[in-house]
């Protein structure tokens, strides 16, 4: 994960993503701005549990934070190697054909694209209103108008056309030293810029996992899309791909002080997520996607959780445990990247601390309506559990979060009790006249009324991999054969 992170100066009114990991910032135009563009939320209803007459919201927060403290034991219980697998390919229970609430769902996900595209570049703002893009976020897009399309929410001639723009753009943008597509961009120029600074032409590096999860999307399309194949090639091969790798990891770049610095990228969750996608392309991340080599376990209110050793003290990278790699790995790939037993232990310790908090909980990282604009909100975080951070270690625990994607995503994948509430929650607070609301803050209980394109995709595409009853790279012919060659094209 990049630590690179720039605010936005302070007289932008919006903010950009960071680049590295769906890292982003939001981009939010004072109180006036603020309320053009997040409509008033309905009352909110939450379970009766998070509604006591007798406990006020402040000493609700101070109860948890203890309950959160005392749920950490270090070291945690390990998972055996008989569960750990990632060759089965793991299908949900749930597939078939929406309910009329998830075709709700979906179609009001798709208003965020609708509102965000760039007719000229086929780009789609990263966050509500605000033309800057990173490639993660782009990825999410493509996502998004696949799922639209295969949803019925959109025509075949409007998915042909809107593929066809952003595949073009993607194969003829200005690179970052002309080998990997910048950290962000204009969406409407397509002119590299860093965070917030939309109209000044700067080169900040490439990030290698936001171009992994573009690599599974473009590999879905060509596959699944015959007649766009040949687009979603060229994209690949405008790439000067000898540099994404390095002795089987993942590497990007970063500018400081005009130097460029060419760092490892990934820690776990993410790291092998981003990692089969470039396998799929033939690059060599046998590294990257080991998943036991730094793993070690901490127990949460019980469940014994999987981390990466390399924290921020050892290696200078925070190692956040999230809910977001884990969800898109099983709903794109079925857990070819990562265990489905380490996934199993993510979401159960999120249910435990419902169960011993009353909190309804579903956190990973994601944009705020609010400073700091991003946090990383996990389970875990150098050495610190249940954490809510931005990328240069401020704590903001009194901002954590229950996310919307993953919230419906856990869902779609497990249709358990405990997620039926999450579902449920998110149906009936988080639903705006322009897409779907990031999520709800625990604290302050409240809405996060974000908006972002990530938040909307994963959305859409965990309803696609309901409907199709498939990961979405089955689904679509990806052949896992691919992932037998370790070497470079």
């Amino acid at each position: 994960m990049n630590s690179d992170f720039e605010p936005p100066p302070k007289g932008w009114s919006m903010l950009s993503l960071v680049g590295g990991v769906v890292t982003a910032v939001i981009a939010i135009a004072g109180l006036n701005a603020l309320s053009k563009h997040f409509s008033t939320t309905a009352s909110i209803q939450q379970p009766e549990s998070l509604t006591s007459k007798t406990t006020s919201p402040t000493n609700r927060a101070v109860t948890v934070a203890e309950l959160d403290a005392k749920s950490v034991v270090l070291p945690g219980q390990a998972i055996s190697s008989n569960q750990l697998i990632t060759n089965k390919i793991y299908v949900a229970s749930s597939g078939g054909k929406l309910t009329q609430e998830e075709e709700v769902i979906a179609r009001q996900a798709w208003v965020y694209f609708q509102r965000n595209w760039n007719e000229k570049t086929g780009l789609v703002n990263s966050v509500d209103s605000f033309p800057s893009v990173t490639m993660w976020d782009q990825a999410a897009a493509i996502a998004a108008v696949v799922s639209a399309r295969e949803l019925n929410i959109i025509s075949t001639k409007e998915f042909e056309a809107k593929m066809s723009t952003m595949l073009k753009t993607l194969a003829t943008m200005p690179l970052y030293n002309k080998e990997f597509p910048n950290k962000v961009y204009n969406a409407k120029t397509l002119i590299p810029v860093n965070y917030g600074q939309l109209e000044k032409r700067e080169e900040i590096g490439w990030s290698a996992l936001d171009l992994g999860r573009m690599a599974i999307w473009l590999k879905i399309v060509g596959t699944k899309y015959p007649q766009l194949r040949s687009q979603t090639e060229a994209v690949w091969r405008y790439w000067q791909v000898k540099r994404l790798t390095k002795n089987g990891q993942m590497y990007g770049t970063s500018i400081l002080q005009g130097k460029e610095q060419y760092n490892q990228e990934g820690r776990l969750g993410y790291e092998n997520y981003a990692a089969y996608g470039l396998k799929l392309w033939g690059l060599n991340v046998k590294k990257a996607l080991d998943y036991q080599s730094h793993t070690a376990f901490v127990n949460l209110y019980g469940q014994g959780v999987p981390y990466d050793q390399r924290d921020y003290k050892t290696s200078g990278a925070n190692n956040y445990v999230l809910s977001e790699p884990y969800i898109l790995d099983g709903i794109e790939t079925g857990f070819q990247a990562l265990p489905k037993a380490y996934a199993d232990r993510i979401l159960a310790a999120q249910e435990a601390r419902y169960q011993a908090t009353k909190q309804l909980t579903a956190v990973t990282e994601d944009n705020l309506d609010r400073p700091p604009y991003f946090v990383y909100s996990g389970l875990f975080v150098n050495g610190e559990p249940w954490a809510t951070i931005t990328d240069t270690r401020q704590k903001h625990n009194d901002l954590r979060f229950l996310s919307t994607k993953a919230a419906i995503g856990w869902h779609i994948l497990y249709n358990t009790t405990y997620t039926q509430q999450l579902f449920d929650f998110v149906q009936a607070n988080l639903k705006s006249k322009d897409g779907w609301y990031n999520g709800f803050y625990e604290s302050l209980n409240q809405p996060n009324k974000a908006l972002t394109a990530n938040n909307n995709g994963v959305i859409l595409e965990s309803l696609l991999y309901k409907k199709v009853g498939q990961p979405l790279t089955v689904w679509a012919g990806v052949e896992p054969l691919h992932l037998s060659s370790n070497s470079t094209p």
